[in-house]
């Protein structure tokens, strides 16, 4: 596409300067130089588009997050009941994405639909919870807590609910050329990575990942979007429902 605009720039550029000796054979110096200032600023307009128009982006992000289900109730998320009730289903996430065009013309169908693949991380936070027993904890519970043998001084610290979400997705974006471009994911692949581990010592499950969103270019290359992204996990992990959604907004910067 970029090829097609330089040939077009460069045609309308011979016309107007076959029309300025056409009509002005004789033209003057300032003539000239206001027909070399129109074709600069053609020029420099058609640079600056193919570089907003790239298509490709990084994208930095975060909002809110909620998990279908909490984890209360677990064997290391209570710690034993040290530190009360943890696992809340709300949270936070930050996250990060890069995004890279695969077709420019929907692989020859239409002009004004883009396809690209789209691969993201995102960090979840739902919860966390101190503790203090005051008196040494036992063997398990302080090798898993602190990592350490036990000793009189590892009886307080806190347990982080967490999540990492890794999401390697075809994403249908809308509008080419427009400076509002929406976008949907139909279906992606996600791979979620929990802590503390599920009550069977597990941290890993597979799963869909669905989203739809819409950036905006706000000036040059730099974007500001928002979107909605559901996960649906393939089963639970030993008793861990990771199903889910985020919400929230995201600055690009296309390239």
């Amino acid at each position: 596409m970029f090829k097609k605009s330089k040939l077009a720039l460069s045609a309308a550029t011979a016309l107007l300067a076959v029309a300025g000796l056409a009509v002005a054979p004789q033209a003057s110096a300032d003539d000239m130089a206001n027909l070399k200032a129109r074709i600069a600023k053609l020029e420099k307009a058609e640079a600056e588009k193919a570089t907003r128009d790239g298509g490709n982006m990084v994208s930095f992000r975060g909002g809110y997050a909620r998990n279908n289900n909490d984890r209360f109730g677990d064997i290391l998320t209570d710690t034993s009941g040290l530190a009360g009730s943890n696992g809340e289903k709300d949270g936070w996430y930050v996250g990060a994405s890069l995004d890279l065009v695969l077709s420019d013309d929907l692989f020859g169908f239409e002009d004004s639909i883009e396809v690209l693949g789209e691969i993201m991380f995102e960090y979840k936070e739902f919860d966390k919870q101190s503790y203090d027993t005051g008196t040494p904890l036992p063997t398990v519970v302080s090798t898993v807590l602190t990592g350490d043998h036990p000793s009189p001084a590892n009886t307080a610290g806190s347990v982080k609910v967490s999540q990492f979400t890794l999401t390697a997705s075809p994403k249908v974006k809308f509008m080419k050329g427009s400076k509002f471009r929406p976008w949907i994911i139909p279906v992606g692949l996600a791979i979620h990575v929990i802590s503390p581990p599920s009550d069977g010592v597990t941290v890993l499950e597979p799963g869909m990942h669905f989203a739809a969103g819409a950036d905006y270019n706000v000036w040059n290359n730099i974007y500001v979007g928002a979107d909605i992204r559901y996960n649906l996990v393939f089963g639970d992990l030993d008793g861990v429902d990771m199903n889910g959604f985020t919400t929230g907004a995201y600055v690009g910067f296309g390239f």
